[in-house]
């Protein structure tokens, strides 16, 4: 790496997906620069957990404290009687300070112009050369989020003509997360199967079951051999980051409005990682592994590098989720700020001395730690029975009422 490049360079944005709360204060305790989030019925994860309408302004008031960004997703088909409901939300939107609406569909973006909100392309839109990017910052679109497809090679060329044609709009790239088996946005399985719609944000994944194959003579049902027909691997870019930065990419975004805040915690913090060793150059193939490490112990279906180099090669999932778990073990009775211990009350399981532990709560970021003291009535144990009270010192704040889960590879 040229000594010149850090200094050429910009620091890409990172931004984190935020589907409820206690992935949102994850995300932004994890070092993200600004977060997307939808608002319940009008979402790509309309399953996630989501927010409501009314909730838009004090999210963008916890953002603004903390000198962050915030985006709000209204990527999916708008159908003629949502418009007015879209009018709403938008104006909502406007009021709270919103840093730009995630959309495709023309009418919101009609909305979006008319009430002046900054427009981010979504990737279901499939942008993928610098004609429809030229077109779409015509329309009024700030930053566009190309489609997964696109290679590395084809984005460096992209980023070229804008600069050429002094094109004012950003570029958006995914780095991390779930992809499709189909082009983005154009499966129809779930369509079909359950009328529950991926553009309308209700996808039910069936690309992720397990298939069985039934002969026409009925003599014979087969499960599927290691590979599960339909299932992508997630996309990982960590091997490649610097790479990514070097090509000019504004933002990096992660992908996951429906994974968990540990998921968040783990992947936001591993790219925060990597973004900063980049520009401070230490980013060596020693600590990518390391990064890497970290980032199986969250929900994966195996990591591919997407379409980045070409159309990805063994691209098929071999797995369906992580090999790691969270078992819920209880939730914090009290905790003394003076002496950072925390009370919990073991509702579901024992707890022994050295076990992992999760603490989730709203306004909680999703925090491990190790359980390498236990107390009972002030005096050390090395196990505490389910349904007892166990005193754990932490090297972070939590609050009664936070969730306390073990941490564990899956058995």
């Amino acid at each position: 790496m040229k000594k010149t490049t850090k200094y050429i360079l910009k620091k890409p944005e990172l931004v984190a997906p935020a589907g409820d709360w206690p992935a949102l204060v994850t995300a932004i305790d994890s070092g993200a620069d600004s977060v997307y989030f939808g608002v319940k019925g009008l979402n790509m994860r309309n399953l996630a957990g989501n927010f409501d309408a009314y909730e838009i302004e004090k999210i963008m008031n916890f953002l603004a404290a903390r000198k962050k960004r915030g985006y709000l997703a209204l990527n999916v088909i708008i159908m003629e009687h949502e418009l007015k409901k879209v009018e709403t939300i938008l104006k909502k939107a406007r009021q709270a300070g919103i840093n730009g609406v995630i959309l495709w569909d023309m009418a919101v973006m009609n909305i979006a112009n008319k009430l002046k909100l900054p427009v981010h392309l979504s990737t279901q839109a499939s942008v993928s050369n610098s004609a429809a990017l030229e077109s779409f910052a015509h329309f009024g679109a700030k930053r566009v989020v190309l489609a997964r497809e696109c290679t590395l090679t084809e984005i460096r060329k992209i980023i070229k003509k804008k600069t050429e044609k002094k094109i004012n709009c950003r570029i958006e790239a995914f780095i991390h997360g779930a992809m499709c088996i189909s082009i983005s946005g154009r499966c129809f399985l779930s369509s079909y199967s359950s009328g529950k719609s991926a553009n309308r944000g209700e996808c039910l994944q069936y690309c992720r079951r397990e298939f069985s194959v039934k002969d026409s003579e009925d003599e014979g049902n087969y499960i599927l051999g290691r590979d599960y027909a339909l299932s992508a691997k997630d996309l990982c870019t960590i091997d490649f980051i610097d790479r990514l930065i070097e090509a000019g990419i504004d933002a990096f975004k992660i992908e996951g409005r429906r994974r968990a805040p540990e998921y968040v915690k783990v992947v936001t913090g591993v790219y925060r990682r990597a973004i900063d060793a980049y520009f401070e150059g230490n980013l060596t193939a020693s600590l990518k592994k390391q990064l890497k490490v970290q980032l199986r112990r969250v929900f994966n279906r195996g990591f591919s590098s997407g379409f980045y180099f070409g159309a990805p090669q063994n691209a098929l999932s071999a797995q369906l989720g992580n090999t790691y778990e969270k078992v819920f073990l209880g939730e914090v009775v009290k905790f003394f700020k003076k002496i950072n211990v925390a009370e919990i009350h073991l509702q579901n399981k024992p707890l022994h001395k050295g076990q992992e532990l999760l603490f989730i709560g709203r306004s909680t970021p999703a925090s491990f730690t190790k359980a390498e003291e236990l107390q009972q009535k002030h005096e050390f144990v090395n196990n505490v029975k389910k349904g007892e009270l166990a005193g754990i010192k932490l090297p972070f704040i939590v609050k009664p009422k936070d969730k306390v889960f073990l941490w564990r590879k899956k058995q």
